[in-house]
């Protein structure tokens, strides 16, 4: 499983590799990181009406489905009638796949970090264990002691790493947990921010512990990596972009770029 080794950087691909006729959060798109590298493989996890579990990012069905209901307003046998839109709001012939076909399709392919896993924890953990993918998987939680708490009780089995804009000793509580706490996700908006500091992120390689990263833009209004962005890296600055990640330390970067960030890592720091 993951754990931090000097030097070693792993590329995350945001909701697999889509774009053109191939939309997010497919096997098409995953299939698409795997072949370009992708160390890991980043999914959605929504919940139907009756029930049942689908990878698609909750929220996104306008844009995404070109519906306006919610697949948690839907059933399970509607749902899978729906096709994805492409980016050019065409309907492709793509579906939204069940959890469990997900899972078998990636099994033994590579890691799987299921985000959105917090909404759902007893549910995703009985497909986790169901599908046989536990040595795959790391889920994403909350920064929330409660949330901790949850799973030292559902999965204290399952790797996980919570998405933090500060730590405020939630570091020392996981680590005196019975889970598998391998790092945190973080979020900051400058350079400056206590969660990137040198010293934080030595203490967290200190006890073996990964920094995860996002170089994604899902809104430019929202900034989650003071600017060290895709879009900084591939205008022409990638030592800004991906690079910055790098020389700070972090062990994982997100992004929807896997092919070119794992060129400039084998060119750049190889």
């Amino acid at each position: 499983m993951i754990a931090y080794e000097e030097g070693k950087i792993l590329t995350v691909a945001h909701r697999g590799v889509s774009g053109a006729d191939i939309p997010c959060n497919t096997k098409a798109a995953f299939q698409i990181a795997l072949s370009q590298g992708a160390d890991v493989l980043e999914l959605d996890v929504a919940k139907s009406l009756d029930g049942e579990l689908f990878v698609f990012h909750p929220g996104m069905e306008k844009p995404h489905l070109g519906i306006d209901s919610y697949l948690k307003d839907m059933p399970a046998k509607e749902i899978k009638k729906l096709r994805y839109l492409n980016q050019d709001d065409v309907v492709t012939q793509f579906g939204v796949v069940p959890l469990d076909e997900m899972f078998a399709f990636l099994k033994d392919k590579a890691y799987i970090n299921v985000d959105k896993y917090w909404m759902y924890m007893e549910e995703i953990t009985h497909c986790i264990r169901r599908c046989g993918v536990e040595d795959q998987v790391i889920v994403k939680i909350e920064g929330s002691f409660e949330q901790v708490d949850m799973l030292e009780k559902i999965a204290p089995d399952l790797a996980v790493i919570p998405v933090l804009r500060e730590d405020e000793n939630f570091t020392e509580y996981a680590l005196d947990k019975n889970i598998r706490y391998i790092g945190a996700e973080v979020l900051f908006e400058t350079d400056n921010d206590k969660i990137v500091s040198d010293e934080y992120i030595q203490k967290m390689h200190k006890n073996r512990l990964v920094i995860f990263g996002n170089a994604i833009v899902y809104n430019y209004k929202a900034n989650i990596s003071a600017g060290h962005t895709d879009n900084l890296a591939l205008s022409g600055d990638p030592d800004q972009g991906w690079g910055w990640f790098v020389k700070k330390g972090f062990d994982m970067i997100q992004t929807d770029w896997c092919l070119m960030l794992k060129n400039y890592l084998n060119t750049r720091f190889a």
